[in-house]
Formats: structure tokens, C-alpha cells, sequence
């Protein structure tokens, strides 16, 4: 598994305010988004493209189109939702599934509980849209999932990571060169509740608001 921090200012700029407590739900929606489509420059370094010809005004000139079968882009149900449009700005042509999955608070534990997804991803290139890596266990679980499928590669975007996911997710993914995971920052550790740390608080209540 390949893992990337984008060491960029203006990522470094736009996540600061997004761990700012006194941001606001729509500021922080806003700027996910923003934060989002700079990450999925990085996740997309790789994508599969196809060589071809154009005529300009003034010659033939060579360039690139994206390959296909076209990407697909899942969101991990609820707080990954709050990422797509950032990501389908990037990738307009890409098709878009979804993936509900649920942890336990006591346990810690991943299930699924809904998915919206090909049966066969066979060649196909994965973007799976989570807010934070903490433990590891929804995305390693999610992953699984898109590999089992036949995914020719998975690329994780997530806006914070922590150490204890990332190595979850080596140890039970191993070293698969077809996965990789893209964030904005990795943090200091896990508390004891499992939030990442510093961190920025629930991602999906920051987006969306508290539904209890």
C-alpha cells in the first residue's frame, strides 16, 4: 500500500480552517470541498489515460484523453458524500457508487449496511471518498470490498489520517501495490473514543450537523 501526505500550502491553509472549532458547518463544507479537489489532483497522478491527436487551429498536436472503462468514484456513506462534488469536479466523466458503512463505538467494528456498486469492477480504477482514516477498519473493509470485486486499483482520498489506520490498513491489506491512500496531513495518534488527534472533531456532524 502506497501512502501520501500532499505537502502543499494552500492544502496546509484550507485544512487549518477546517480544525478550527468556530468554523461554521457551511464554511466547512465549502472548504471540504475545496480541500477535496486539491487532494484528488495527487489521487489521480496515476490514472489511466489513452494517447491521441487533435487538431488545433493551427496542427495536429498529441495529448491525452482518460482511458477507459471510466473511474469510479464511492463515497463512504454519510460524511463521504460531503467530499463527491469535489472529486467529480476533477473527474466529470467518472461513474459514482455508494458504500454505507457503520462502526461500533464500543467495539470499533466496520459493517455494511448498504451498497450501490457494479458486481464487477474488473480493470476498473476506485477513488473511495472518506473523511478521516482513524482506526482503519472502514477502509480497509471498504477496500476489501472493491478488490473482492475485481478493482484494478483503489486510491483512498481522506482529508486527515492517523498512524494507528494507516498501519491497520498495511497489516491487513498488506503490500498491495494497487492500493494507495491520499490525505492532507497525518496526525498525532488515536484517543481513547478512537478520534483522530489533534484532529477536527466528527466530520459527518461538521458537515451535516448532529442527527442525534
Amino acid at each position: 500500500m502506497r501512502f501520501h501526505a500532499v505537502d502543499h500550502p494552500l492544502v496546509a491553509h484550507k485544512l487549518t480552517t477546517l480544525r478550527d472549532r468556530r468554523t461554521d458547518s457551511p464554511t466547512f463544507r465549502r472548504l471540504a470541498d475545496e480541500l477535496v479537489t486539491l487532494l484528488a489532483y495527487e489521487a489521480t497522478r496515476s490514472v489511466r489515460v489513452d494517447e491521441v491527436t487533435v487538431e488545433t487551429p493551427v496542427s495536429p498536436a498529441p495529448g491525452v484523453r482518460l482511458g477507459r472503462p471510466v473511474p469510479l468514484v464511492v463515497p463512504v456513506l454519510r460524511a463521504g458524500l460531503g467530499m463527491l462534488d469535489g472529486m467529480v469536479r476533477l473527474l466529470p466523466t467518472a461513474e459514482v457508487g455508494f458504500l454505507g458503512m457503520v462502526r461500533d463505538e464500543g467495539t470499533l467494528v466496520a459493517t455494511t449496511y448498504a451498497t450501490r456498486l457494479p458486481a464487477d469492477l474488473s480493470d476498473r480504477e476506485v477513488f473511495v471518498l472518506d473523511p478521516m482514516l482513524a482506526t482503519g477498519g472502514t477502509l480497509a473493509a471498504a477496500v476489501r470490498l472493491l478488490l473482492d470485486r475485481g478493482a484494478h486499483a483503489v486510491t483512498c482520498i481522506c482529508l486527515l489520517a492517523a498512524p494507528e489506520g494507516v498501519d491497520r490498513m498495511r497489516t491487513e491489506l498488506g503490500d498491495h501495490a494497487s492500493v494507495a491512500v491520499v490525505t492532507a496531513a497525518l496526525d498525532e495518534r488515536l484517543n481513547d473514543k478512537g478520534y483522530i488527534v489533534p484532529g477536527l472533531g466528527d466530520a459527518g456532524d461538521r458537515l451535516y450537523g448532529s442527527t442525534d
